[in-house]
């Protein structure tokens, strides 16, 4: 899910990475604190009710509380300091992260797809739920939902894909209980089948957001370059700097929620290597600034101008005619 640009908004400040470390732990903590209460309850009510789709929820619940400890565990590594091993720091620890959540979800998703494939195949040995299992349901579709609204809040003002992602992990939580509670109703209503419709429906959810998510986090850790509308922000933020005539072979890639630039800046030929380093350094500065931007390293060109005539440079002496 890409971020909205920041650059034309110059009251924004990108936030540190102690506030985003900090609002990130804050949270996750939340969320392993729901996952906690909502997979031993699930589970418990789903075994004793006899609802597979109710047991397959809360077996959902807990992959998203070990992903919650997974989100913990990036989160610190990420913010450690660059070092001779790591010179660009360890920001990638995020997209890393994504990618074991990932495969986790498509883990999961397959169990579950398993489970219910077999339980269909003999569907005479499907029984009757419990009502309970329908309250238990619509409790978690509240909570995951309520769970998702905050944690996205929390994403979208720290800016960190990671929490993006962990988020939508807890909606397809609440949509999964959302299935989940019609397969019961269904069940109650006296088609048994409905149930292990719903944990198949459940698992299908799963394992497609899981690969999403892997596949996206894959790309990230191959050096994808960030959307079109960011590099053509930062594009806009160099040329507007003082002393930039032109810009090209601008190039990105993701260093977890992050950004390295590599870009060529076209200067006045006629300046002094000096000058024209101190303007690359000032447009340097003003990228870091409005920009979530790492590093940016700059390759210095002259421009000659059109409307200057150039006197040929003089043979140096001794120079034969």
């Amino acid at each position: 899910m890409p971020f909205e640009n920041l650059s034309d908004d110059p009251e924004h400040s990108l936030h540190s990475a102690a506030e985003r470390t900090a609002a990130g732990r804050r949270s996750t903590w939340v969320s392993v604190v729901v996952n906690v209460l909502l997979t031993a309850l699930q589970i418990s009510v789903g075994l004793l009710t006899k609802s597979q789709a109710l047991v397959a929820d809360g077996i959902h619940s807990l992959s998203d509380l070990i992903s919650d400890f997974v989100v913990l565990l990036a989160s610190h590594h990420s913010q450690k300091d660059a070092d001779e091993d790591h010179p660009y720091g360890h920001q990638r620890y995020e997209n890393a992260a994504s990618l074991v959540l990932g495969a986790l979800l498509l883990a999961v998703g397959g169990g579950m797809l398993w489970s219910a494939f077999l339980k269909l195949e003999n569907p005479d040995s499907v029984p009757i739920v419990h009502v309970t299992a329908l309250w238990v349901a619509a409790g978690a579709l509240v909570a995951k939902e309520l769970l998702f609204r905050y944690m996205l809040a929390v994403a979208k003002r720290v800016k960190s894909s990671m929490l993006v992602a962990n988020a939508w992990h807890a909606r397809s939580d609440a949509a999964s209980s959302l299935v989940v509670g019609l397969g019961i109703i269904g069940n109650l209503a006296g088609y048994p089948i409905l149930d292990p419709i719903a944990a198949l429906i459940v698992g299908f959810m799963v394992a497609r957001m899981g690969w999403e998510f892997g596949w996206d986090a894959l790309h990230d850790l191959m050096d994808r370059a960030v959307d079109d509308e960011e590099v053509q922000a930062i594009r806009s933020t160099l040329a507007g700097s003082p002393g930039i005539l032109g810009v090209h072979d601008l190039r990105t890639r993701k260093m977890g929620d992050m950004i390295v630039v590599d870009v060529h800046l076209e200067v006045d030929a006629q300046l002094t290597v000096e000058a024209g380093h101190d303007i690359a350094v000032e447009a340097r500065q003003r990228v870091l600034q409005r920009h979530r931007v790492i590093n940016l390293m700059t390759h210095v060109d002259p421009f000659r101008r059109p409307d200057r005539d150039h006197a040929t440079p003089a043979p140096p002496a001794g120079a034969q005619a």
